[in-house]
Formats: structure tokens, C-alpha cells, sequence
């Protein structure tokens, strides 16, 4: 699990491991505790902004899926702006903590126990969803994107954060550069992660077992029939005619871009499912 902010439930990993999280007390006391946070609060609003900012001067109504929704603390903030939020989680304790707190602010929200790699949405059902600090944790990472694709109507957008293999810093492991390691290096110290030595992933009951960049995240969302927006297009979106000059020059130069991303812990996508979309190949 991450130790940024964000403070989500790992989504599908239990499904993956053969664990559920309902056997951790620990785990869900901490996130449901830390769902509430100032921080995450912040980060969670700046998410919402940024997707809203996205999409544009508009009033209508939105369908929001939030995948990994932990103890709910995101979607209330969108059904506070009058949206309808279907949220899911793989922690049945967390989505019962959700529904408690729902109940108790009047909120109307549909949570349910379930996988991001099988989500319970029929098809182009929604507008916006969101993941963050899931993909890394998910071994079939690309099941949860190929869902999200499915569940997205034409022109919905999704946002996701995750990992960052080409910055030498990160947060998920106490191992100097581990960024960089080799994958065979990486799958041993997974496995010594949740057995002997814990404390290399700061105890997590779920560390990171995928490592990504926007690069790689950008093929594959293309591929599905997505454009895609890194975190510099979507600073630039948010501020407008005050981006400065050296955001217009990242984006401007792509090896200033590259740079950018090296020097940045984690990746952050926001992508836009194109109207018509084929099915791979």
C-alpha cells in the first residue's frame, strides 16, 4: 500500500493473494481513520477539480465510478456537487463503514464488495472513474483498464495515480533507487516484503507489485481507445493563461517532459475514452 496521501484500500489484491482484508482490523481501522484526514480530504478535492476541469463548463448530471473506494470519503465529495456515485471495494468492513457514514450525512450512494478487474457496471454506464493508488497493487492490471474502458460512455474520462519507474524516489519501498531495480530483483523483495522482512515495505499487507510510467500507461490506454493527459497537461488545464514558463516548456520539449516525469515519484493520468473506440486486436 502506498504511504502518500491518498490512503485507499488495495482493490482486487486480496482476490489476487487468496487474502481478504476482512482477517486485518488494523488495515481497515487505519484507512477508514485516515480517509478523514485533512490531507486526503485535499488530495481527494484536487482529483474531483482537476476531472471537472477536464471535462469543461457544463451542468449536467455525471455517473461517477470510484474503484477502490475504501470507507467512501471521495464520493462524497462528488454527490456533494449533486452527482451519483457507484462506488466498489474488494474490503467488505471498509464498504460497510462507507454505507454507515452515508446513511448518517442522508447520502444516497450504491457501495458494493467487489473487483476492479470485474466491476458490476454494465457497459458505457458511466461518466468519470477514478483509481488511484490501485494499479500497482492489482497483478492483472490490465483487466482493471480494460473494464474501465468498458464502463466509460463515450468521451468519460478516467483518472489514475500510481507508481513511477523511471524517478529513482518512492514511497513503497525502504530500499534505496528501488524504483530502477530489475524485475527479478523487485518479484524477490515483493516476496520478502509479506514474509521476513516486512519492514522493507513499511509493513504493508499489500506492497506494490507493478511499476509503471506515463509512457507505458499512454500506450496501452491508446490501444483501448483513450487520449491521455499527464500530470503537466493537467497542471497547465487547471491554471490556464498563468501556467509559467517552465510548465509551457515541459510540455513544450518532450525531453523536458521526460526529465519532468524522472523527477516526479508517481504517475498521474487523466484519460478521455474517444467517442468511437475499435476493439484491439
Amino acid at each position: 500500500m502506498s504511504t502518500t496521501n491518498d490512503h485507499r484500500s488495495t482493490l482486487g489484491v486480496g482476490l489476487e493473494q487468496g487474502l481478504s482484508t476482512e482477517n486485518h482490523p488494523a488495515f481497515v481501522e487505519y484507512y477508514a481513520r485516515e480517509s478523514l484526514s485533512d490531507a486526503t480530504l485535499q488530495r481527494y478535492t484536487r482529483i474531483r477539480d482537476a476531472l471537472l476541469q477536464a471535462l469543461g463548463p457544463s451542468n449536467r448530471h455525471l455517473r461517477v465510478g470510484d474503484i477502490g473506494c475504501g470507507a467512501g470519503a471521495q464520493c462524497q465529495l462528488w454527490t456533494g456537487l449533486g452527482h451519483t456515485v457507484f462506488a466498489v471495494d474488494i474490503s467488505e468492513p471498509l464498504i460497510q463503514i462507507a454505507r454507515e457514514r452515508a446513511a448518517a450525512q442522508g447520502i444516497s450512494i450504491r457501495f458494493e464488495v467487489a473487483s476492479a478487474t470485474k466491476l458490476p457496471w454494465s457497459d458505457a454506464s458511466m461518466d468519470v472513474c477514478i483509481m488511484p493508488e490501485l494499479l500497482e497493487h492489482v497483478a492483472d492490471w490490465q483487466a482493471c483498464l480494460s473494464e474501465c474502458q468498458r464502463v466509460l460512455a463515450p468521451n468519460g474520462l478516467l483518472y489514475l495515480s500510481t507508481t513511477n519507474k523511471l524517478c529513482p524516489l518512492q514511497q513503497e519501498f525502504n530500499l534505496p533507487l528501488y524504483s530502477w531495480y530489475p524485475g527479478f530483483l523487485k518479484r524477490r523483495y515483493e516476496q520478502l516484503a509479506v514474509t521476513t522482512r516486512r519492514e522493507i515495505a513499511n509493513h504493508a499487507t499489500y506492497p506494490a507489485v507493478n511499476w509503471f510510467s506515463f509512457y507505458m500507461l499512454r500506450d496501452h490506454l491508446e490501444g483501448l481507445g483513450f487520449d491521455c493527459m499527464d500530470r503537466f497537461d493537467i497542471i497547465a488545464a487547471r491554471r490556464g493563461e498563468k501556467a509559467g514558463v517552465v510548465l509551457r516548456a515541459l510540455r513544450t520539449f518532450p525531453i523536458l517532459r521526460f526529465f519532468g516525469h524522472v523527477l516526479t515519484p508517481s504517475t498521474t493520468v487523466i484519460a478521455r475514452r474517444r467517442e468511437m473506440v475499435q476493439a484491439p486486436h
